[in-house]
């Protein structure tokens, strides 16, 4: 007996960067415009969405200096959902852009707030050391339905292995 291939399902309507054959890398300022998302397919259900990357970088707006951060998203979806490579573009829209480490932790929460309007989001940032100290910059919003608070879990040492 055959088995049966499940039908391919288009994409999202409206995703212009998944499935892109161009992209185009904006790296002078953020871009939160350049998010896209797509309806939570499961709407009714209290359950967290991670994001994690190893490859951020913003400017020191002082020294103009790099500054290396490992970035985790955490939310819980309402209506919608970000689409991870619109989020990669928009993360690394901060490349050359100049912020405090603590600014830039809060651009992105509130980026993703206000596109996504979760029940609860937390955006922790592990920044290199700089002058022998590390930064953790760590930012929460809202609450579960059953009013739960979304827990931070501590971000790695940026010089640890990151699972």
């Amino acid at each position: 007996m055959r088995e049966r291939v499940p039908e391919k399902k288009p994409p999202a309507e409206g995703l212009k960067a998944l499935g892109s054959t161009v992209t185009e890398y904006a790296t002078d300022r953020p871009t939160p415009e350049r998010l896209e998302t797509f309806p939570n397919p499961r709407p009714g259900a209290n359950y967290d969405i991670q994001f994690r990357s190893e490859e951020f970088t913003s400017l020191c707006p002082v020294t103009g200096q790099p500054d290396f951060a490992f970035v985790r998203i955490r939310y819980m979806p309402r209506d919608l959902c970000v689409e991870t490579k619109s989020l990669k573009l928009f993360l690394f829209s901060f490349r050359n852009a100049k912020a405090f480490m603590e600014d830039v932790t809060n651009q992105i929460a509130d980026a993703l707030i206000t596109l996504l309007d979760p029940k609860c989001l937390t955006v922790t940032m592990a920044f290199g050391a700089r002058g022998g100290i590390e930064t953790v910059v760590t930012r929460g919003f809202g609450k579960a339905d059953d009013g739960t608070v979304m827990e931070s879990a501590p971000a790695p040492s940026v010089r640890q292995e990151v699972a």
